[in-house]
């Protein structure tokens, strides 16, 4: 008998009756890792929740059984089903700070599970909690159990959903896009340490995700969903190098791949230059007390030349972001100098204003850069408002255009953000960056909120608009597979400094610093296989 079997599931939507989940059936067997993977609305979150039968109220279940040690959740009575939740089947959400709640401490939660499903004194259940922690890298238990979620890392928070889902040994762990948020550093270490986690109890894994080539190294087996249906499964190595379906392979097209390097003349005088770089953040008050404060940039220098995309990579808190927004005028250094055309910015001094129309930014999150007030055709003309001499007709003129040049076209011009994708709103984003025709862009981490299709499409995009604009780039991202396929130079980043810089291939093919090599043996190295697939090799990162 499976763990878990799910029959002919058939979930719609209770006001239209509009399918979202059309017969799904799946099984998932003792200690096994299986990964429901495809694009954004396919699907898969629902698939997810019903097995706890956690859907939404607007969503209904027309047809199917959630089958779990042989009981249909869905006749079970609401008493039962709550036994089962947390204690049997356990859940890590896309989004630990959503899921961590921010007015308990760290340890009050933790506790609360086994004080609801398990028999034992509260000394055992402190002694349970502070091994936990242990387990998963958290080394000063006593802070912790005091700490507040928003005084951790995404990474760390979480570390710490899988503790208070572990806790419990799980039969079940349910994970929804586990690592979406983290660099490549901290996603390997929160999978393997899931899967280490899983393994030592014996726990199966419903693994949710769009990223095919870090669920192929961990799932034993693949299922691929498209538009509410299952189109394909079977073992994880076979769909990555075999696909049989065209939506697979479309999945594994959408893949980031490093093309031929670009010439960039490097004589020329640079775009945009930092030298000396230094910007101190001031401790936060407390109660009592204020917290030290915290040098975010240590003496950064760098140079981006004419039609040049360089890009910054690192961990969280290694500076990049903070870093653009410098260079973007956004937060003051606390010393060096920024040029523009090798003359130094300098607030009211001549050059200044220049400066600013010039350096444009393209942020991670276009839905909350965009005023959800506003449409389309104002937000995008945004910064034609000091363009000298444009007439209202004109303005729009120019906002159509762009729109066109980014795939959108007019029919968007008198929509609201919020009647967009996720994909069209990084558009706009971009329109509205580039309808000055600037000379340099600051894009930080502008495709990691979108699904592997989408992104292809912004990045296909992008590189299309950099080379017929010939504008230079600041690119900020911690995924290293976008990285190596847009970048002419990179940057890696660490604590605040510049650790190594290269040009792209240089970097990726021959890394010189102990921390690019560790980035760098985070991700598979990815070749073309016979059949439209794609093979997954360890990257070789040297150890000189």
């Amino acid at each position: 008998m499976s763990l878990l079997e799910i029959r002919n599931l058939t979930l719609e939507v209770a006001r239209t009756h509009s399918v979202i989940v059309n017969d799904v059936s799946l099984r998932v067997e003792p200690g096994e890792i299986v990964a429901i993977v495809g694009e954004s609305g396919s699907g898969k979150t629902q698939v997810a929740r019903a097995v706890m039968d956690l859907t939404h109220k607007a969503i209904r279940r027309r047809a199917g059984e959630s089958l779990f040690k042989g009981r249909d959740i869905f006749a079970l009575p609401d008493r039962e089903k709550r036994k089962i939740r947390g204690s049997e089947i356990g859940m890590v959400f896309q989004e630990p700070m959503t899921s961590l709640n921010p007015s308990l401490t760290i340890g009050r939660q933790l506790l609360e599970g086994l004080e609801l499903h398990r028999k034992m004194s509260q000394e055992e259940r402190l002694a349970k909690v502070a091994t936990m922690l242990r387990r998963v890298g958290i080394q000063d238990v006593a802070h912790a159990m005091r700490a507040y979620p928003h005084e951790f890392s995404g990474g760390m928070r979480q570390r710490i959903m899988l503790a208070s889902v572990m806790l419990l040994e799980p039969a079940l762990l349910i994970a929804d896009e586990p690592t979406t948020a983290l660099d490549a550093v901290v996603q390997r270490d929160v999978m393997e340490l899931m899967v280490e986690l899983t393994r030592s109890a014996n726990t199966a894994v419903l693994l949710i995700s769009h990223d095919l080539p870090m669920v192929a190294h961990y799932a034993d087996r693949i299922l691929v969903m498209r538009s509410g249906e299952l189109v394909e499964q079977g073992p994880a190595r076979d769909i990555l190098a075999r696909p049989q379906h065209d939506y697979t392979r479309k999945l594994l097209a959408a893949i980031p791949w490093r093309g031929p390097a670009r010439a960039v003349d490097r004589t020329t005088t640079p775009v945009i230059a930092v030298e000396g770089l230094v910007v101190d953040y001031g401790g936060q008050q407390r109660l009592f007390r204020r917290s030290q404060p915290k040098r975010a940039l240590k003496g950064v220098d760098i140079a981006v030349q004419p039609n040049e995309v360089v890009a910054v990579v690192g961990g969280s808190g290694s500076g990049k972001t903070t870093l653009g927004n410098v260079i973007a005028g956004l937060v003051p250094a606390t010393s060096g100098r920024l040029l523009y055309d090798g003359k130094p910015v300098i607030r009211g001094a001549p050059g200044y204003a220049e400066w600013r129309t010039n350096s444009q930014m393209v942020f991670q999150d276009p839905y909350s850069s965009l005023d959800p007030r506003m449409k389309i055709a104002a937000l995008v003309a945004e910064p034609l408002r000091h363009e000298p001499g444009l007439s209202r007709p004109q303005k729009r003129d120019r906002v159509a255009a762009i729109l066109d040049e980014v795939g959108l076209g007019t029919a968007f011009l008198d929509r609201f953000p919020h009647e967009l994708s996720g994909g069209q709103r990084q558009r706009v984003a971009i329109a509205r960056a580039l309808i000055r025709n600037p000379r340099f862009l600051i894009a930080d981490e502008p495709v990691s909120a979108l699904d592997v299709t989408v992104r292809a499409q912004v990045l296909d995009l992008f590189a299309q608009l950099q080379k017929r604009h010939g504008f230079s780039c600041l690119f900020i991202s911690h995924d290293l597979g976008v990285v190596e396929q847009v970048a002419d130079r990179v940057i890696v980043m660490q604590h605040g400094e510049i650790v190594e810089q290269g040009s792209r291939d240089e970097v990726f093919d021959r890394p010189q610093h102990a921390y690019t090599r560790k980035l760098l043996s985070a991700i598979p190295a990815l070749v073309l296989a016979s059949g439209g697939g794609i093979e997954m090799r360890t990257r070789d990162v040297g150890g000189h």
